[in-house]
């Protein structure tokens, strides 16, 4: 490939691929304003989807294993370029597994927590029902893909480290702390914060950022390359389209599938909710065995039973600016929507996260809750299994593919964006092996 010949590059999606991608062609050696043009096209604004509803957590023992030690290892150098402990919240920060059991007798009226409206009646006309079995419509707890076998090997028993003040450690039945210094180190950002300063940082080096601009086609999809791509301007409701395109790349997380439907990247909605609190700088994946007559409050006020039977395991990170991050398990009942302005949120899934966490933190349970919210997950599914993301070229000419990172995106976000850069401008370090099975040609694509 001719690193000195004439490129227009358009990436499609402003979530954190398609803005670490625009960031590092910028950075690369070979990139010349004069030569180089790139445009990025988001549909609703940037970090709108899960790049600004995520949980910011960066680890060592992330996956794919291919991807994370690159990415680890520039996260850290951004925040040491661009001050990212000021601007975006780069951190190191504790984390483990812990295990608690509730009894009816823990769960004390708190103070400030939210008072529900009585529900009218039950459904026979009798009070609100207050037990959750039997209950054929109860559902066990499904866990988000953050935490692999591997993971789950790092673990190792320790007593509950005591500035992790914020749990109630009379309910703790076990803590685990996750890996050990040096090797499996774990770390944070905030993820929107993140990705804005990117685009920012790519914007001031000359990239063309459109905002609300939907990609509605690729023409010319051959062998001899791609030509043009067609977008709305949404505000305007006006089409447009950008010749002269040498290379797209695809970076529209879950959306991806929409415009090619071949790489089979779906999305999986997952909700949270953002604390307003001061708190200790860990991240904890809970274990919560929950009384069998204990059912949220905002469900009880409305007669119905808890949704879940058995234990639930909401996951805890606190956050830099003073927040706390939680988020609950996937769901599949609502399609991906148009543009990410267009998630809905089920309020009701996140008053659950609420009251599960407030069983064991006090702290947490007093809190203001400033976010209750939605995003869906960007997966590559194959015969119903989820696969590494795809990264790199496509079998089409000038055509390329970044997404399908579920919950790591934010993880390796600058790895991706860094290889899709080498790859487009010429290659120069390409990562840490096996990379090859992150190509979408594997598969077809």
């Amino acid at each position: 490939m001719d690193e000195q010949a004439k490129r227009n590059i358009v990436i499609v999606g402003g979530g954190i691929i398609g803005c670490t991608t625009a960031y590092y062609l910028t950075r690369h050696p070979n990139f010349n304003p004069a030569l180089h043009s790139i445009t990025l096209l988001e549909a609703s604004a940037i970090a709108a989807g899960a790049s600004g509803k995520a949980g910011g957590l960066l680890a060592l023992w992330a996956y794919p294993e291919c991807l994370v030690p690159l990415s680890y290892r520039l996260h850290k150098e951004l925040a040491a370029e661009h001050n990212g402990a000021e601007r975006w919240g780069y951190r190191r920060l504790g984390c483990g597994s812990l295990a608690a059991i509730v009894k009816t007798s823990d769960l004390e009226p708190k103070e400030c927590r939210p008072t529900y409206p009585p529900a009218e009646s039950g459904t026979n006309g009798g009070p609100p029902i207050q037990s959750v079995s039997p209950d054929e419509n109860a559902k066990d707890w499904e866990k988000l893909p953050k935490q692999d076998d591997n993971a789950a090997g790092l673990l190792k028993e320790s007593p509950l480290p005591s500035d992790l003040d914020w749990i109630n450690d009379s309910l703790i039945q076990h803590y685990e702390e996750m890996g050990s210094p040096g090797s499996t180190e774990t770390a944070q950002v905030h993820p929107f914060h993140f990705t804005t300063t990117i685009a920012d940082l790519a914007r001031q080096n000359g990239v063309d950022i459109r905002l609300r601009t939907k990609v509605s086609k690729i023409n010319d999809i051959k062998p001899a390359g791609v030509h043009s791509v067609e977008y709305e301007d949404r505000g305007a409701g006006t089409i447009h389209t950008i010749d002269g395109v040498t290379d797209v790349v695809v970076a529209a997380g879950p959306w991806t599938g929409k415009l090619l439907p071949r790489t089979r990247v779906e999305g999986l909605r997952a909700h949270s909710v953002v604390f307003d609190a001061h708190v200790s700088p860990y991240a904890v994946f809970t274990d919560i065995t929950l009384p069998t007559d204990y059912v949220p409050e905002h469900r009880a006020a409305k007669g119905q039973k808890r949704r879940h039977r058995g234990n639930v395991d909401p996951e805890i990170y606190a956050r830099p600016f003073g927040e706390v991050y939680a988020c609950g398990e996937p769901d599949t009942t609502t399609p991906l929507p148009p543009t990410a302005d267009a998630v809905t949120t089920d309020p009701a899934q996140c008053d659950d996260l609420v009251a599960y966490i407030g069983t064991v933190s006090p702290v947490l349970a007093a809190a203001p809750v400033k976010a209750r919210q939605a995003c869906y997950l960007p997966r590559h599914m194959r015969f119903g299994e989820e696969r590494e993301p795809l990264v790199g070229p496509t079998s089409v000419k000038g055509l390329w593919v970044a997404a399908g990172h579920t919950c790591w995106g934010i993880q390796n976000g600058p790895g991706t964006g860094f290889l899709m850069a080498e790859m487009l401008l010429g290659r120069g370090e390409t990562g840490d092996g096996g990379l090859g099975k992150l190509d979408p040609r594997r598969f077809k694509v």
